[in-house]
């Protein structure tokens, strides 16, 4: 029964991943910033593999700093961990 938890925990990530990479080829930003928040999108995409649930917290995160215009050049970091 946890597996189906897992598996639909894991579709859900996957669909936001997508979503959340084209946010941001569409956002009009520099592209240091949209190379920026695309890297962040990669590590959280590798995180998956070994913490599905963190790795779906800190993409929640970056997004709703992406939504609030939060980006990172505004030097203050954003929250999912990375500088």
């Amino acid at each position: 029964m946890e597996r189906d938890g897992q598996l639909e925990l894991y579709d859900r990530v996957a669909a936001r991943l997508k979503d959340a990479h084209r946010t941001v080829r569409d956002l009009q930003v520099p592209e240091d910033v949209r190379q920026a928040l695309a890297h962040k999108l990669l590590v959280i995409t590798a995180a998956t593999k070994r913490d599905l649930p963190g790795a779906a917290r800190r993409l929640e995160r970056l997004m709703a700093d992406v939504d609030q215009g939060r980006l990172p050049s505004d030097r203050t970091g954003g929250h999912d961990g990375t500088p």
